[in-house]
């Protein structure tokens, strides 16, 4: 990956990530674990059902400390089988 996030932020700093992924019970708990994995802390999400309720949004702050480590949240966050898109 090779993004700009070190020319655009100053690290360490607070980004929000938002990921769009399966309606699914176990999504913000997935999502978490896969946080608490590479930046730990005590998460809790908002959550937003799409309109039809086949999807949720999940709204997440994280403390990011470099460049790497938000693409690294990134690409970890990508590869989870109910994410289907992270912003």
């Amino acid at each position: 990956m090779d993004t700009k996030f070190d020319q655009l932020l100053d690290f360490p700093c607070y980004q929000t990530f938002k990921i769009m992924g399966v309606a699914d019970e176990s999504l913000p708990s997935v999502v978490v674990n896969c946080l608490q994995n590479h930046a730990p802390d005590d998460y809790s999400p908002t959550i937003k059902p799409s309109s039809k309720g086949n999807y949720h949004s999940l709204s997440i702050r994280v403390r990011v400390t470099s460049k790497d480590h938000m693409e690294t949240i990134y690409t970890e966050l990508s590869s989870l089988e109910l994410v289907r898109v992270v912003l």
